[in-house]
């Protein structure tokens, strides 16, 4: 009995020391692993499946007969010893049944990991090499559309039944990155687009806040240091046509956050645009407006009525990646309210000017769009547009915005 029990103790010895292993081994292969926290779970079943090998043929060599006895089963050296795990350690057995992306990241490395790559998530031209920098290239090439008359109407609309149907819907209006998923239950046009989008509010206090995230953002001909011909001048000019032609209260922050490096540009933001929304409660929209990153010999511009224009795209955040799943810590409680703030103003865009605006762009991480339920990130031109042309699509975007929040 006595050398029974050694077994036992010895076998325990084993085990232990194989989970140390397998937990300090896989320590180095999560933090070389993007979204690697999260497969915990397949640490824990990876010690439940490989402790048992050489365990049972070395020292048990007859406890599958005594188990097939009792049971009438023959059980495999799988099955007994992860039974046995379970059962002295029933943690193992409680993580490796959680749902597959209900894991808490509170990992400060991972987070910060997630920070740094959600401010390098857009595409972008790196400024020392002039490549791009990003996912795959998603944008089209040179489009130009027949000029619109100056007394335009308004496109008839597409009817409810095709924007329900969600292949449709996808394949028409969206370009959903390799970063992220969503599925037909998440966009659902119909609710979307009965969301009520209008401004609640007078102009008498701030109505909308534009801001830039990426201020270092040029153009093909921007002068170096000038940033009335870089993303904040646009911004500019976007700001006074909303002030001065349609009557809207709005602040332009001049924030800049990515001087140094575009690292971290996002949670470096964060505090000061919630500051600004703290002192401007009645603030209702929030745009980041951006300038996207782009192959050199591709053109996003359009005409609109006589004018060569940047193309605009809509740009949503879901904070979560298909690696990952949804990051807790990123949650976003407005998301449904994003999209439906982009569906309706893309096909606003296509009614009113059509071709401009690109397909909406959904992407993993948060992108601080969770400050406010009409929160926007738009990417206006690339840097192979010029100042003029982003400038010119500050109209159109102008005239869409109006007839959303009207």
């Amino acid at each position: 009995m006595s050398g029974f029990l050694k077994k036992i103790q010895k076998a325990a010895f084993i085990i232990i020391g194989l989970m140390g292993i397998y937990i300090f081994t896989s320590a180095f292969r999560i933090a070389s692993e993007d979204g690697g926290l999260l497969i915990v779970t397949q640490i824990c079943q990876s010690v439940k499946n490989n402790i048992s090998k050489n365990i049972i043929s070395t020292y048990f060599p007859a406890f599958n007969y005594a188990m097939g006895e009792r049971t009438g089963e023959i059980l495999n050296s799988d099955e007994i010893i992860a039974d046995s795990v379970s059962n002295i350690f029933p943690i193992f057995t409680y993580i490796s049944k959680l749902p597959e992306y209900d894991a808490d990241l509170n990992s400060s490395l991972y987070y910060d990991i997630i920070i740094e790559k959600e401010a390098r998530d857009e595409n972008y031209i790196d400024d020392k090499t002039g490549e791009l920098i990003g996912k795959e290239q998603t944008s089209i090439p040179n489009e130009n559309v027949e000029e619109l008359p100056a007394d335009k109407t308004i496109n008839e609309p597409v009817s409810i039944e095709k924007l329900n149907d969600f292949d449709y819907l996808i394949s028409n209006y969206y370009i959903v990155d390799k970063t992220t998923t969503i599925n037909s239950s998440e966009l659902v046009a119909s609710d979307l687009l009965s969301k009520d989008m209008t401004l609640k509010g007078g102009n008498e206090a701030p109505q909308i806040l534009i801001y830039h995230t990426h201020s270092q953002e040029a153009f093909s001909d921007s002068a170096p240091g000038d940033t009335n011909t870089s993303i904040v001048g646009v911004g500019e000019k976007l700001a006074g046509i909303l002030r001065e032609k349609y009557g809207f209260n709005v602040i332009h922050h001049l924030g800049q956050y990515d001087v140094e490096a575009r690292d971290y540009a996002y949670s470096n933001a964060l505090p000061d645009i919630q500051a600004v929304l703290a002192d401007n409660p009645s603030i209702e929209v929030v745009i980041d407006l951006h300038r996207d990153g782009v192959n050199e010999n591709t053109r996003l511009v359009t005409d609109i009525n006589g004018k060569q224009t940047a193309k605009i795209m809509f740009f949503n955040g879901l904070s979560k990646t298909t690696s990952t799943g949804v990051i807790d810590y990123l949650r976003n409680p407005y998301i449904n309210d994003n999209l439906a703030m982009s569906l309706q103003m893309k096909l606003m865009s296509e009614q009113l000017y059509p071709g401009f605006a690109r397909p909406i762009f959904l992407k993993g991480y948060r992108y601080n769009m969770h400050l406010s339920p009409k929160c926007m990130l738009i990417e206006i031109g690339a840097q192979t547009n010029t100042v003029e042309e982003a400038m010119n699509a500050m109209e159109p975007l102008a005239d869409i915005l109006f007839n959303v929040l009207k």
